[in-house]
Parts: structure tokens; C-alpha cells; sequence
């Protein structure tokens, strides 16, 4: 076990810390005097608060909380349950029983028996009768109508229209493709590249010969033109011929459904007819069902209102409320005894918690966060300040007296700039319609050009590389390097040091404050603890086991043994009453008579087997 025990890692080694200078050792001294001071009274206060309001928790409101719980309980609780579970359950459960069974014979069986035996069968039968007509009536018609004649008419209008399609439309379209588009195209792709070959070898001609091509074009233009008022022409004829052949099918489609109509007008009086009767029928067993409902509704009332309110109403004038006025008479009772205890707790508490802490807040608390605040308002103070002067009024003057003149000189630079550039761009635009000297001197001007502004562009590329170097990073580098630095060090230095006096103080402080509750803790128990328990173990412990072993054993045995005696006698006393009344009962009407054996026996089921006993075997050489 010891070889798996893993080695303890050794404790990591603090990093080690810079070496401190004599500000550090001239901060660090006064800064945790003070703040030992300071902290030492608060956290013995702390610790006394803490320790006080943990054993005021602990031995005083979770132990009252705890039996003022156990009286509502026993005062409140057990007896509505006990009253529940023996009176009103079993009450209960008989009102529901005989409720449940009253309920069934007036109002469920009477239906369940109409149902099952009048309105299903009759319900079945007319389902078979209204689905059989409703069959003969206006599927098997339509059923008819769609297989015999729509269906033949519908197969034979898209054959039509197929054949009208494919023979008037799709040749006509194809006759067209073939016959006039595609040599059509043909020759104007040959001409194309003629002309597209004249174009090549005699380029001035280009307008004459594209005019006498224009005119071809629009020959061959007017003549497809003809060629399609043609077609159209007969694709309207076409269509004529085809309006003419739906109209007469539209005709016929017409006198079916006016047949279709009239067949369905002289159902539909049949069924009129059918449903009048159904409803003078339900109209009649409704009446019927209403004068019974009627009787049994005033027979319900009086009979509900002799089991459930005559009942209730005497049972809450007579039992619950004399209850509930001694109910409400404890409860105010154990009201004024609470609001005593409440008050006596109040008091209490208000000694051991409030007035302390008033007192502490008043005159500790209060002065020390005073304190505190003006402390912190005047650092805060004085850090916007030092934090203005570092870096927001530099800033502000340097964009005041040097960034907005030197911008606003820039600015106009480049306008002037601008102004001439767009000058030369002007002059070079108007220049170039001279010629090809035109052109070279333009160049030779633009290179020019050029090589002015490239060196412009560095000139003031350097200087405002030197501008911003010495007026941006040079002050930003030092006010950094001399200013920023150090500060920040200082603060950092101030910052850590408090922190760390905050925690050592508060650690010593803790020591302190476990060494005076201990001599406290000590001291209480030498004066409280220790003789109480000395009394306990020397005095009432040897006297409570004399009282328990001289006065109570002995007592509760005897009380055990008469009540044992008691309920011997008792017994005794109801079997000597059994036996003679067992003894009237044969007197008077005579023995009971045994029930004679059948004699013959059921041999459905066989016997069970019997147990093996000392004077039997189960062996065939030991059996009998």
C-alpha cells in the first residue's frame, strides 16, 4: 500500500521578486501600521457579529423554529387529519357508493338499455337503408355516367384534339421550318458572307453595297411577310372548324346535365320527403323524452335535496359551528400567546442584534466610510487632474496651435495643387486633337509634370515625416519614458503594497481575534460549562438512575402486570359469555347438522399428493 501512495509534490517556489528600493520600504511600513489599525477593531467586530448571529441561529431560532412547528402541527394538523381519516373518508366513501349506484340506475342504465337495444339496431338499419340509397341514388349514376359517357366522349375529344394539334399546328410549323425558314436562313447566311468577302476586299464600297443588301433584305422581308398572312389565314380557318366541333359537343355536354339536374331535383324531393318523416318521428320521441325528463328532474331535486342539503345544512348549523367557534376561540388564544412570545423576541433581539449594530454603524461604521469617501473623492480628484494635464491639454494645444494652421496650409497646397493639374489636364485634352507633335510635346509636358510633382510629393513626404516625428512621437516618447513610467510605477508600487498590508493585516487580525474568543470561550466555560456539567455527571446523573431503577421499573412493571391481569380476566370473561350463549343457541333450536359426503367424487382434478410423514413410505418395498 506504501509503494502506491503518490509522492507529495513539493511545494512551488516563489518566483522570485525584483529587488525593492527605498520607496517601497518607506511606503510599505506606514501603510500597514495604518491599515492594522484600522482593520484590527473591524474585524474583531466582525468576528463577534459572525459568532453571535451563528449560535442566535443555531440555539435560539432554529430550535424555536423547530417547536413552535411541532405545537402547529399537533394543535392544527393531527386532529383535521385524524377527523379526516375517521369521519369524513369513511362517510365519504359510503355517500359515493351509494351516490355512485343511485346515479347508475336513474340515469345510466335507463340510456345504456335505450342505446343498446332501441337506437343502435335502429341506428344499423337505417345506416344499411340511407347507405343502399345513397348508392342507388348517386354513386352508381355517376358511376355510370363517367364509365358510359364521359369517359368516351373525353377520349374521343383529346384524339380529335390531338389529331388537330399534330396535323394542324406541328406540320404547319415544320412545313414552315423546312420550306421557307431554313432556305431562308441558308441564303442569308451565303449572303452574309458575301458581303462580309466584299467588305473585306473593297472597304469604300461598304455603303452602297449594304443599301442594295438593305434592299434585298427587305424584299425577302415582305415576302416571308406574305407567306405568313397566308398561313394565318389558314390556321384561322382551322380554328373556325375547330370552335364549331366543341360547340356541338358543348351542346350535348349541356342536355346531359340538364338530365343529370332533373334526376337530382326528383331525389332530392324524395329525400325532403324521407326527412319530414324522420323529423315529425324524432319531434314525437323528443316530446316524450321531455315529460320524462321533466318527472325525473322534480323526482332528482327532491331526492337530491333530501340526501345532500338537508344533511349538510343541519350538519354545519349544528356540529360545525359550534366547532369552528371553539376553533376560532383557541386560535385567538394561542394569536395573543404568539404575539406575547413575538414581542418578548422582539425585545430580545432588538437587545442582542439591533442596538449593537446601530451602535456600531453609528459611531464606527459611519466615520470610517466618511472617511473613506472623502479619501477616495480626493484621489479621484487629483488623478483628473494629473490625467487632464498628461494627456488631454497637451493634446488640445497642440491640435489648436500647430495640426489645424499646418492642416489648413496643406489644404490649400493641394487645392492650388489641384487648380494647375486640372489646368495642364484641360490644356492636354485640347492638345491631343493636334497631332501627333501635339502629342510628343504633350508627353514630353506630362513627364515633365510628373517629375515636378514626384519631387514635390517627396519633398513634402519629408517634411511631414519630420513634422510629425517631432511633434507627436518625440513628446509622446518622452512624456512615456519620463513621466508616464515612473508614475505608473508609483502607483503600481502604492497600489500592491495596500493590498498586500490589507491582507496581512487581516490575517492578523484573525489571529487576534481567535486568541481573544478562545480566552473568552475559555473563560465562559469556567464559569458556566464546567460546573454545570460537574452537577450533571456528580449530582442529577446518580440521582436520576436511582429514581429510574427504585420508582419507575418497578412502577411500570406493575402497571404492565395489572394490565396484563386485567386483559386475562377479560378474556376469560368473553369466552365464559361465548360458550354460554353457544349454549343457549343449542338449547333452543338444536345442534346444526353435519352436510352429508358426496358420493361421488370430481375426478376433474387430481388429488395433490400428500406429505411424507414418519408412518408412511412413498418407496415400493416399505409401502403397505
Amino acid at each position: 500500500m506504501d509503494g502506491e501512495k503518490h509522492p507529495t509534490p513539493a511545494e512551488p517556489v516563489a518566483a522570485e521578486r525584483p529587488p525593492e528600493g527605498c520607496l517601497v520600504a518607506a511606503i510599505r511600513i506606514p501603510v500597514r501600521i495604518v491599515v492594522l489599525v484600522l482593520v484590527v477593531p473591524i474585524r474583531l467586530t466582525w468576528d463577534a457579529v459572525t459568532a453571535g448571529g451563528r449560535a442566535v441561529w443555531r440555539r435560539g431560532l432554529v430550535p424555536l423554529a423547530r417547536g413552535t412547528g411541532q405545537l402547529l402541527r399537533a394543535v392544527f394538523v393531527v386532529p383535521w387529519v385524524w377527523f379526516g381519516v375517521r369521519v369524513l373518508a369513511p362517510a365519504a366513501r359510503g355517500v359515493g357508493s351509494a351516490l355512485t349506484w343511485l346515479g347508475g340506475a336513474l340515469f345510466v342504465w335507463p340510456w345504456v338499455a335505450l342505446w343498446r337495444r332501441v337506437l343502435v339496431p335502429v341506428g344499423r338499419g337505417v345506416a344499411v337503408a340511407l347507405a343502399w340509397t345513397g348508392k342507388a341514388l348517386f354513386v352508381r349514376p355517376w358511376v355510370a355516367l363517367w364509365r358510359y359517357v364521359l369517359a368516351p366522349v373525353g377520349r374521343g375529344v383529346r384524339d380529335v384534339a390531338l389529331w388537330v394539334w399534330w396535323k394542324g399546328v406541328v406540320a404547319s410549323v415544320a412545313w414552315w421550318y423546312l420550306r421557307v425558314m431554313t432556305p431562308a436562313g441558308r441564303g442569308i447566311a451565303w449572303l452574309s458572307r458575301g458581303v462580309w468577302a466584299g467588305l473585306a476586299c473593297v472597304g469604300r464600297g461598304i455603303a452602297r453595297l449594304a443599301s442594295a443588301v438593305w434592299g434585298g433584305v427587305v424584299a425577302v422581308g415582305r415576302g416571308i411577310a406574305w407567306l405568313a398572312r397566308g398561313v394565318g389565314a389558314g390556321l384561322a380557318s382551322v380554328g373556325r372548324g375547330v370552335a364549331r366541333v366543341a360547340s356541338v359537343m358543348w351542346g350535348g355536354v349541356v342536355a346531359v346535365g340538364r338530365g343529370i339536374a332533373w334526376l337530382a331535383r326528383g331525389v332530392g324531393a324524395g329525400l325532403a320527403s324521407v326527412g319530414r318523416g324522420v323529423a315529425r318521428l324524432a319531434s314525437a320521441v323528443w316530446a316524450g323524452l321531455a315529460a320524462a325528463g321533466r318527472g325525473l328532474r322534480l323526482g332528482g331535486v327532491w331526492l337530491l335535496r333530501a340526501l345532500f342539503v338537508r344533511p349538510w345544512v343541519w350538519l354545519y348549523a349544528r356540529v360545525l359551528m359550534p366547532l369552528g367557534g371553539g376553533i376560532a376561540w383557541l386560535a385567538r388564544g394561542f394569536a395573543a400567546a404568539g404575539r406575547a412570545l413575538g414581542a418578548g423576541l422582539a425585545a430580545l433581539l432588538r437587545a442582542l442584534v439591533v442596538v449593537p449594530a446601530v451602535w456600531l454603524y453609528a459611531h464606527a461604521l459611519t466615520p470610517l466610510g466618511r472617511g473613506i469617501a472623502l479619501l477616495a473623492r480626493g484621489t479621484a480628484t487629483a488623478v483628473i487632474w494629473l490625467a487632464k494635464a498628461l494627456f488631454v491639454w497637451p493634446w488640445v494645444w497642440l491640435h489648436t496651435r500647430v495640426l489645424a494652421p499646418a492642416g489648413r496650409a496643406t489644404a490649400f497646397l493641394f487645392k492650388l495643387v489641384g487648380v494647375q493639374l486640372a489646368l495642364a489636364v484641360r490644356a492636354l485634352g485640347a492638345g491631343l486633337a493636334l497631332g501627333r507633335g501635339v502629342w510628343s510635346g504633350l508627353a514630353w509636358l506630362a513627364r515633365a509634370v510628373w517629375a515636378g510633382a514626384a519631387w514635390f510629393g517627396r519633398g513634402f513626404w519629408t517634411v511631414a515625416v519630420t513634422l510629425v516625428r517631432w511633434i507627436f512621437v518625440v513628446p509622446a516618447v518622452a512624456l512615456w519614458r519620463w513621466v508616464l513610467v515612473p508614475v505608473g510605477r508609483a502607483v503600481v508600487v502604492l497600489v500592491r503594497e495596500t493590498g498586500e498590508a490589507l491582507g496581512h493585516a487581516w490575517r492578523v487580525a484573525g489571529h487576534m481575534s481567535r486568541a481573544v474568543g478562545r480566552f473568552l470561550g475559555r473563560l465562559l466555560r469556567w464559569i458556566f460549562v464546567d460546573p454545570v456539567r460537574w452537577a450533571y455527571r456528580n449530582v442529577c446523573a446518580p440521582l436520576g438512575h436511582l429514581v429510574r431503577d427504585s420508582v419507575w421499573r418497578p412502577t411500570a412493571q406493575a402497571v404492565k402486570d395489572a394490565g396484563r391481569t386485567a386483559r386475562q380476566a377479560l378474556a376469560a370473561a368473553r369466552e365464559s359469555v361465548r360458550q354460554a350463549r353457544a349454549d343457549v343457541r343449542r338449547a333452543l333450536f338444536g345442534a346444526k347438522r353435519a352436510e352429508p359426503e358426496p358420493l361421488v367424487r370430481d375426478r376433474r382434478e387430481p388429488d395433490p399428493p400428500q406429505a411424507r410423514t414418519l408412518g408412511s413410505s412413498t418407496t415400493a418395498l416399505t409401502k403397505d
